[in-house]
C-alpha cells in the first residue's frame, strides 16, 4: 500500500529566518510536510517586501520562501514575548534562525539555552562565515559569498568581475540546512537527542567552487575570467544564432566525436592531436569556437537545436525570464505552481514547486504564503492563550 502521509508529518519547525538562507530551508522542510510557523516582527520583515508584487508590497522573494507555513507576529523584546517564545520553543522539534551569534544569544535562541530547555530540540542556523575566524561577527548576503570563492574572477573577464543573478549560495545554503536537519532528525530517532547543525555561506560558495580551487592549488593554472566560455572543454559557450542564441556544453571524447560529424569535417578535429584530450580542446579551442560561431550564424535558434539534439549534443536556447516561465518543458513538469489566491495578488504567481518527486509521498506547496500574522491568534491558542489573554497580547503590542 502506497503511503500518502508526508515525509516529515509530526515535525514542527520554528523559523526565525530572514532573507533566503534560513526561510527556504524551513519552506524545504515544509514541502516535505513538516508544520513550519514563522516568527516576525510586528510591521513585517523586511525579507516579506523583496521585489514587490502585490498591492501590500509582499515580493518575489517572499512567495518563493514562504508557502506552507504559518506566520506568528511577535515582540520577544517583552516578558510577556518571551513567554511566548519559551511555549512555542517546548512544542519545537527545528529551529531555524540565520541570525548572528548575538542576534541567537539576545532571543534566547543560541544552543546551550535551547537545548537546556529541550535537550531534543534540533537548531540550524546559517551564518555568513561561521562561528570562528576574523569574520566571525560579520553578516553577508549571496553575493560576499561569491566574491570570496574565487567564483566572480573565473565568471567575469579580466578585469571585469562578474557576479551570477542567481542567488545560488543562499539556495545552496538553504538546500545543505534542510539536508543537515533531516540528518540530525535521523540522529535524533537513534539517540533521543537534539544538536546544533551549522552552514555558512563562505562555506557554501567554496564548496560549490571546489573543483576549481583544488585544481589551483595543486596544478596552480591561475586561470583568468573567460565570461560564458568553459576552459577544460570545447566547444562548451554560448553563441549567437540569426535569432536568438544557444548554449552547448560538450564535454567527453564521445561527445566531441558527435559534434565534429555533425560539423561535416570530422577527421579534422578528430585526427588534431590538440584536441585529443577535453584539456587540450579547452586549451586549444579557438579554432573549434571559429566552426561553431559559424555554423551556429548560419542557421536560426529552432533548427541549431534540432541538428543538436538529432546529433545528441547537449544545448538549449539561452531564454528571457519571460520564456523561461514559458517554457513547454517546465509546463509538462508542472515545475511552478500557480499561487492565485493571495490578497491583493494582481495575477497568479508561479512559485516554483519542490523540485523532486516522491513515489510513495505527497510533498510540494499545499498553501499559499501567509498574510503577516495571519495565525497569531490561532497559535496562540495552540498554547494554551484564551481570548481575554489574547486580546490583552494585542493591546499591549506583544503580537
Amino acid at each position: 500500500m502506497i503511503e500518502t502521509r508526508p515525509i516529515l508529518s509530526g515535525v514542527r519547525v520554528l523559523d526565525f529566518g530572514r532573507y533566503v538562507a534560513g526561510p527556504y530551508c524551513a519552506t524545504l522542510l515544509g514541502y516535505l510536510g513538516a508544520e513550519v510557523i514563522r516568527i516576525e516582527k510586528i510591521g513585517g520583515s523586511e525579507d516579506r517586501y523583496i521585489a514587490p508584487i502585490c498591492e501590500g508590497g509582499e515580493g518575489g522573494v517572499f512567495f518563493q520562501t514562504a508557502c506552507n507555513k504559518r506566520s506568528l507576529t511577535l515582540d520577544p523584546g517583552s516578558a510577556a514575548g518571551r513567554e511566548i517564545m519559551q511555549r512555542l520553543l517546548r512544542t519545537a522539534d527545528i529551529v531555524v534562525a540565520n541570525l548572528p551569534p548575538s542576534g541567537l544569544t539576545a532571543l534566547g535562541l543560541d544552543w546551550p539555552s535551547l537545548s537546556a530547555l529541550r535537550p531534543e530540540i534540533i537548531l540550524v542556523t546559517q551564518t555568513a562565515f561561521g562561528d570562528q575566524g576574523p569574520r566571525a561577527a560579520q553578516g553577508g548576503f549571496d553575493g560576499v559569498g561569491q566574491a570570496l570563492s574565487g567564483a566572480m574572477t573565473i565568471t567575469g573577464t579580466p578585469g571585469s568581475p562578474a557576479k551570477a543573478a542567481a542567488p545560488y549560495v543562499d539556495y545552496s545554503t538553504a538546500v545543505l540546512s534542510a539536508f543537515g536537519a533531516l540528518a540530525a532528525l535521523l540522529e535524533r530517532q537513534r539517540t533521543g537527542r537534539g544538536q546544533h547543525v551549522q552552514a555558512a555561506l563562505q562555506a557554501t560558495a567554496l564548496s560549490v567552487f571546489g573543483s576549481h580551487l583544488i585544481e589551483q592549488a595543486v596544478a596552480k593554472p591561475d586561470r583568468v575570467g573567460t565570461g560564458n566560455r568553459v576552459q577544460t572543454s570545447a566547444p562548451s559557450d554560448v553563441f549567437a544564432t540569426r535569432d536568438g542564441h544557444v548554449l552547448t556544453h560538450v564535454v567527453g571524447d564521445g561527445l566531441f566525436r558527435r559534434w565534429a560529424r555533425l560539423m561535416g569535417d570530422a577527421e579534422r578535429w578528430t585526427g588534431d592531436p590538440r584536441f585529443a584530450t577535453d584539456d587540450g580542446r579547452g586549451r586549444h579551442s579557438a579554432a573549434i569556437l571559429e566552426r561553431m560561431r559559424a555554423w551556429c550564424a548560419e542557421r536560426d535558434t529552432a533548427s541549431a537545436l534540432e541538428a543538436l539534439a538529432a546529433a545528441g549534443l547537449p544545448a538549449a536556447q539561452v531564454l528571457t525570464p519571460q520564456q523561461a516561465l514559458d517554457d513547454a518543458q517546465a509546463a509538462a513538469m508542472a515545475w511552478f505552481k500557480p499561487v492565485a489566491d493571495y490578497p491583493g495578488l494582481p495575477r497568479p504567481a508561479p512559485v516554483p514547486d519542490l523540485p523532486l518527486r516522491f513515489s510513495a509521498n505527497p510533498a510540494g506547496i499545499t498553501r499559499r504564503p501567509p498574510l503577516l500574522g495571519e495565525h497569531t491568534d490561532e497559535v496562540l491558542r495552540e498554547l494554551g492563550y484564551d481570548a481575554a489573554a489574547i486580546a490583552e497580547l494585542h493591546r499591549q503590542g506583544v503580537t
